[in-house]
């Protein structure tokens, strides 16, 4: 899977915990961060795909936990301080789409769950890292956010609002954390080339009755860059922000996403 740059021993003997880390941009991240030498323990709420990370990649550690889930959360990092006997690094990596619809239309579940996963469970697992990072007096948080809490992005109100709280989360952690030397940054990944973009992709077309083609041609005319962006390099941008060449970055928000200009 990594392939792109070199990560050599960046971050060897670095512990680090990747939320929904069984697939997607969080394997990558996983990944990524053993290419570069950390040890890593992982969590998702599918135990098929954390099944089958854990047996396609014998150095992960993982437990089955919905990060939404307060007393899951504490039960992953007991696991995770138990196999690794530290922490160094936490991916807040877990999240999901929410529904896609008018105002009037978001139901007040579909809302709550938004939230829940997207935010809450962020807020849950650095509530349960912060203390061993306090301990040692350091620690690297990485919050993955999306491109889209700055284009907006109409019928899509509960998860841009839950990645916007997730900026806020982030910049006032850095600052409360400073003192501590605990860094936390965001990313903001853009249009991400693995299933579920290509079928983000594949429904736009649908909607509107054009080719796939052409439908991702109106999703690049709005990205400078004209790219899509692979997973494995919101991993290595993560590698960059742990790494000790990024000891000095905190409250920061990096978009990976080849310069997002708009959304439809």
């Amino acid at each position: 899977m990594v392939g792109l740059v070199s990560l050599g021993g960046v971050l060897a003997g670095q512990k680090a915990v990747v939320t929904a880390g069984a697939s997607g941009i969080g394997r990558a991240i996983a990944e990524c961060f053993l290419a570069a030498g950390a040890v890593v323990h992982i969590c998702d709420v599918s135990p098929e795909n954390l099944d089958a990370a854990l047996s396609e990649q014998n150095n992960l550690t993982g437990t089955l936990a919905d990060v939404s889930r307060p007393v899951e959360v504490e039960q992953l990092f007991a696991a995770a301080l138990d196999r690794l006997g530290g922490l160094d690094i936490l991916v807040n990596n877990a999240g999901i789409g929410g529904p896609r619809g008018g105002i009037a239309d978001i139901t007040y579940e579909e809302w709550d769950r938004t939230i829940a996963v997207n935010l809450s469970g962020m807020f849950y697992c650095i509530k349960n890292a912060v203390p061993r990072m306090k301990t040692q007096q350091s620690g690297c948080i990485i919050n993955i956010s999306t491109s889209s809490v700055r284009t907006g992005l109409p019928l899509r109100t509960a998860y841009v609002t839950a990645k916007q709280g997730v900026m806020g989360l982030t910049q006032n952690l850095a600052r409360e954390l400073g003192s501590d030397n605990i860094r936390c940054n965001a990313i903001l990944p853009g249009l991400i080339d693995n299933d579920r973009g290509r079928m983000l992709v594949t429904k736009y077309a649908e909607e509107r009755d054009i080719t796939e083609a052409e439908a991702e041609a109106n999703f690049l005319k709005y990205i400078s860059l004209k790219s899509w962006i692979s997973p494995e390099e919101i991993g290595e941008t993560a590698v960059f922000l742990a790494s000790r060449a990024g000891r000095h970055i905190s409250g920061q928000f990096l978009a990976v996403d080849g310069n997002f200009e708009w959304e439809e």
